[in-house]
């Protein structure tokens, strides 16, 4: 699978890219670039163990690893739960369950202002909601974010909910049935 997208760079210029499954290339981008700078920075997905994730999706069809790329270097990651997650609203429909969505270092505004690229998350957060259309759950996509991160769906408009104490009191998001 791949997807042409569109980035918006640091210099206000439209710039292609590529949203595809992650592989190792991907990565190796991640141990060998991204890490160190997560490291410096104190960011909060520093601990995150990509091959993991890559390794449980190539082994168990309900997990499922992208990456965006520009010019051949990985500029964002995610993993998504796309069959045992329900909502946390009463009525608990099925939904694709973000695991964990991370933009490269460059691509945060609040360690690079401005960004190298913009939209990067974003690009990766309406795919989730457009894998969850694909899966006929109508657009559902939850997850939960790290303390930072908040704002970010905020402004992508998902909905809040409370804080999950069975996740570490993380702030529940989720987007519910996408209407057309």
């Amino acid at each position: 699978m791949q997807r042409s997208i569109r980035l918006l760079s640091g210099a206000g210029n439209l710039v292609t890219g590529m949203l595809c499954e992650m592989s190792d290339r991907h990565l190796e981008d991640f141990e060998t670039i991204w890490k160190g700078i997560l490291n410096a920075a104190d960011q909060p997905d520093r601990y995150w163990i990509w091959d993991y994730k890559l390794r449980q999706a190539d082994r168990d069809t309900r997990y499922e690893t992208y990456a965006v790329e520009v010019d051949s270097l990985t500029q964002g990651l995610m993993f998504l739960e796309t069959q045992w997650h329900r909502s946390q609203l009463p009525q608990q429909y099925p939904l694709v369950y973000v695991e964990a969505l991370a933009a490269a270092p460059w691509n945060r505004q609040l360690l690079e202002d401005p960004p190298y690229f913009r939209g990067v998350g974003q690009t990766l957060l309406l795919f989730a909601r457009q894998r969850s259309l694909e899966l006929g759950y109508g657009g559902r996509v939850g997850l939960h974010a790290l303390p930072g991160s908040e704002g970010f769906y905020r402004r992508n408009q998902m909905p809040e909910y409370d804080p999950d104490p069975d996740k570490e009191d993380l702030i529940y998001f989720e987007y519910g049935i996408l209407r057309r």
